[in-house]
């Protein structure tokens, strides 16, 4: 599994992460595009570093809730949500181009991601987005025990998905995070490590009523917002090697 990290998250002088950190740590940077954090100086600086680190670079789309840090759910079309995710997907793009990188795929942020995983309707504007931006792009979504039905509609569209686990996420019975309104739902550091190795070595996590619920998952999601993060994705690179 390769290890993914949301990044680009600062505003301004507002400083949100150890991304230069975390960089030399993962594979793939989920670089925010402005919607709900980040500006043009704050992507410019993560593209650098993931040029610097040889990391795989993705667009992290949101709803535009600058305020709420797209944590809000917003009513919009279909139409609306390809041409919000266009948008920003375009902005990253352009500007990695221009500093000599390449658009791998995309992941939505915040309440983007769970409206995606939980509303078919919200799924389908999203994966028309990536389907119709101008040059192929991965999606990358939750690993789920349904698995097989979101490849078919993905595939019906020419679109490869590929699929995430969350490091220090509880899960529940049906394969979805546990809201962060819940107790538990965020998992401390010995309980976040035990789960990345039980998902490492059997391809399955604990769920919050103590089912083992099987994940065939492409990459897994780290966090790199403190110095404490940051040794936890250094344990994690030890436990995947």
């Amino acid at each position: 599994m390769k290890l993914n990290c949301d990044l680009g998250e600062s505003f301004g002088s507002w400083q949100m992460g150890l991304d230069s950190d975390v960089m030399p740590h993962i594979d793939m940077a989920n670089i925010a595009c402005g919607f709900h954090a980040g500006d043009a100086d704050v992507m410019a600086k993560t593209l650098q570093l993931a040029k610097q680190h040889s990391v795989i670079v993705g667009a992290h789309p949101s709803y535009p809730d600058l305020q709420g840090f797209g944590r809000r759910s917003m009513a919009l079309s279909h139409s609306e949500i390809v041409n919000c995710l266009h948008y920003q997907i375009a902005a990253l793009d352009g500007m990695a181009q221009s500093a000599g990188l390449s658009l791998s795929y995309v992941k939505p942020h915040g309440a983007l991601y769970n409206d995606m995983m939980g509303k078919p309707a919200v799924f389908d504007a999203v994966l028309d987005a990536v389907a119709r931006y101008y040059k192929p792009l991965k999606l990358m979504i939750l690993a789920t025990a349904e698995q097989q039905q979101y490849r078919d509609l993905a595939a019906a569209k020419g679109v490869t998905l590929l699929f995430e686990a969350f490091a220090d996420r509880r899960y529940t019975d049906d394969g979805k995070l546990t809201p962060r309104s819940q107790p538990g739902a965020v998992l401390h550091a010995d309980e976040m490590l035990t789960q990345v190795a039980q998902l490492v070595k059997h391809g399955t996590v604990t769920t919050a009523t103590g089912k083992q619920l099987p994940l065939n998952a492409d990459t897994l999601c780290v966090h790199g917002d403190n110095q404490a993060a940051i040794a936890q994705v250094q344990q994690i690179r030890a436990l995947l090697k």
